[in-house]
């Protein structure tokens, strides 16, 4: 479930990013409450969530971009708040909008990233040499930035907020709008980038970008509701799932959902996918209540839980309890 690199070992460990009561106000919204996790050296960690969740301002808090209104935190060895502008200095931080100059070319680029992020003058070359090789991008030095798709300039944004070698690097939505092809290979990239030592905490909410994640923080209404790796995750969940073809799909659809061991029912083209809750046997509990509802269906075949599985439903459970308690 966990493709690419492995994550560094409880052995040698090495506290990268620590988050204790991280909350943060504007005006009467809440985008964060009390978020605390910690990172280690080598990890790919993810926060997980949709729009408006508050990874964004959890990731900007850390970065010292945002003060906390609350809480305390740890990034590279320096305080939040209060070393704010030498955090700065020891990250390497890309955005989902491309924030390079479209008006240089890629070699211009990374020259001029070089000397903002103060890689020694004798070093520039060498290192612009290497991320060049590693991105794949020595036939396109000297295509203006501008010019290039959306995945050549992605490679140019990592390449540009790594030419440092950061301790730590934040990428924030870094695959929006990207296609698929292109996104399978920043992947590749950013499992390199972690085998080298570099820490990457990201924001997605892509889930099928979540399980090439080493360990993941879900946060919802600015609360995180886990933390683990893809695998923890999903086993605390207890889910089990198939897939099947139904004669009558919408309304097969409606008589799953009506029973309390069915977590969710998802149209997959002809078929449809159900996860059951308490890991429950879907084989066992889906066929008498299709019976029930006359409603006739081919094979069920097992199908494996995901970490979209997990996380809605995680929401789910949490949409529950805040009606019971209103």
């Amino acid at each position: 479930m966990n493709p690419g690199a492995s994550a560094p070992a409880p052995s040698d460990r090495e506290v990268v990013v620590a988050a204790s009561g991280l909350s943060r106000r504007f005006g009467r919204l809440q985008a964060v409450r009390d978020v605390t996790f910690t990172v280690y050296r080598g990890e790919i960690f993810g926060i997980l969530g949709p729009n408006g969740a508050g990874k964004s301002t959890t990731m900007r808090m850390l970065c010292g971009i945002l003060d906390p209104s609350s809480g305390t935190g740890q990034v590279v060895g320096y305080r939040l708040p209060g070393d704010a502008e030498r955090i700065k200095h020891r990250i390497g931080y890309m955005t989902q909008r491309f924030s390079l100059y479209e008006d240089l070319t890629v070699d211009e680029n990374l020259r001029f990233y070089a000397g903002i992020y103060g890689v020694p003058r004798t070093e520039r070359r060498d290192r612009i040499e290497q991320v060049l090789e590693r991105a794949g991008l020595e036939a396109r030095r000297r295509q203006l930035a501008g010019t290039l798709s959306g995945g050549w300039k992605q490679r140019v944004a990592l390449a540009s907020s790594t030419i440092h070698r950061p301790p730590l690097l934040f990428l924030d939505e870094p695959t929006a709008g990207v296609d698929p092809v292109s996104r399978r290979d920043f992947w590749e990239q950013i499992h390199a980038v972690a085998a080298e030592g570099t820490t990457v905490l990201m924001t997605t909410h892509y889930m099928d970008e979540a399980e090439r994640c080493h360990r993941l923080a879900f946060i919802f209404r600015g609360t995180v509701l886990d933390i683990g790796t893809p695998t923890e995750i999903v086993d605390r969940r207890n889910l089990r799932a198939a897939e099947l073809e139904a004669d009558h799909p919408i309304e097969a659809a409606e008589a799953l959902r009506a029973d309390p061991q069915v977590e969710e029912v998802a149209h997959f083209g002809v078929s449809l996918r159900v996860a059951t809750r308490q890991g429950a046997d879907p084989l066992v509990v889906l066929p008498p209540i299709l019976a029930q509802a006359n409603i006739g269906h081919g094979p069920l075949r097992p199908s494996r839980v995901t970490v979209e599985d997990a996380f809605v439903a995680m929401v789910r459970a949490d949409e529950r309890a805040r009606e019971e308690a209103a």
